[in-house]
């Protein structure tokens, strides 16, 4: 049995952009060698991967001021499953936005909230086009969290 921290990262993404954000983060992530990271589309996760995880990210495109279907679905299919169980766990939220990219967020936290999970970060928020200045934030977005894992610091 690894005695190593796990992050989960879950994501979704339909024109690209998330999933480029997605990558970074993983590769920020996997510079921290005390961290296991697993990444997964939103679909594929299941309630095993987050009871069984220490930190998470979350990725979404901005749908029509909301966060993914997929990323709906998936918290629709853990909620109840992981209620109690997960409480304290420490996340972070990425978004692809095409507007401003808060109403996701907003409503990601809210969901958050219900599961007793607790904000590390500010939401990462790139609007329009992801530029290389937007990955590297992202690659440390992901290198932060594995390390905090690492140290015990969430």
């Amino acid at each position: 049995m690894s005695t190593k921290k796990r992050l989960l990262i879950v994501y979704h993404t339909q024109s690209g952009n998330t999933g480029r954000l997605a990558e970074a983060a993983l590769a920020g992530a996997r510079r921290c060698a005390d961290t296991e990271t697993v990444m997964l589309r939103a679909f594929d996760a299941r309630t095993d991967d987050l009871l069984e995880c220490n930190g998470l990210l979350l990725g979404t495109p901005e749908n029509f001021g909301y966060m993914s279907g997929a990323l709906k679905d998936f918290f629709d299919r853990t909620y109840y499953p992981c209620e109690g169980k997960t409480t304290g766990l420490p996340f972070a939220v990425f978004v692809s936005a095409g507007n401003d990219g808060t109403g996701a967020v907003r409503e990601i936290g809210r969901i958050a909230t219900g599961y007793g999970w607790r904000s590390i970060n500010e939401a990462l928020i790139v609007r329009k086009e992801v530029t290389a200045t937007d990955l590297e934030r992202a690659a440390d977005l992901g290198e932060a969290m594995a390390s905090g894992l690492s140290m015990g610091i969430f």
